[in-house]
């Protein structure tokens, strides 16, 4: 649980302890009524069943209306995609930069909005301004 949140953490030691509790107890039922275990049981399910459904609809509606507030970043394989700037890098086999970067261009900084990038496969993409690079095979900047 090492990628789980405090919050989230706490919610799923909860749910642990309460299915703990209820399967002590449905084995305890089962053992004195089982006609009154079964039928136990069924309810059990019924509600556990509910209560995902609705944590369910409520993760999905979340997700949906906040939107990550930010970009998503992807990129195929041996592509590259950043979500803001390229700047000064040396992306390839025997690339290299042999030149401090030079001044960014007015207005450069990047839109308010959030645009996803996408690389595709051996692909270059980035969401800011790309300058001052060397991109490929044998490529250098000077």
């Amino acid at each position: 649980m090492a990628a789980v949140s405090g919050a989230a953490r706490v919610a799923v030691q909860v749910v642990a302890v309460v299915a703990a509790v209820t399967s002590v107890l449905l084995i305890v039922l089962l053992v004195v009524n089982p006609e009154m275990a079964d039928r136990s049981a069924s309810v059990a399910g019924a509600v556990v069943s509910l209560v995902m459904l609705v944590l369910a609809v409520v993760t999905l509606a979340s997700s949906s209306l906040s939107g990550s507030g930010g970009r998503r970043v992807d990129a195929g394989r041996r592509g590259v995609a950043a979500g803001g700037d390229v700047v000064g890098n040396a992306i390839g086999e025997r690339s290299t930069v042999i030149a401090s970067p030079s001044t960014p261009r007015p207005g450069a900084e990047g839109s308010a909005e959030a645009a996803d990038v996408r690389a595709g496969k051996n692909g270059i993409a980035a969401a800011g301004d790309v300058r001052d690079n060397a991109l490929g095979d044998d490529s250098e900047r000077r």
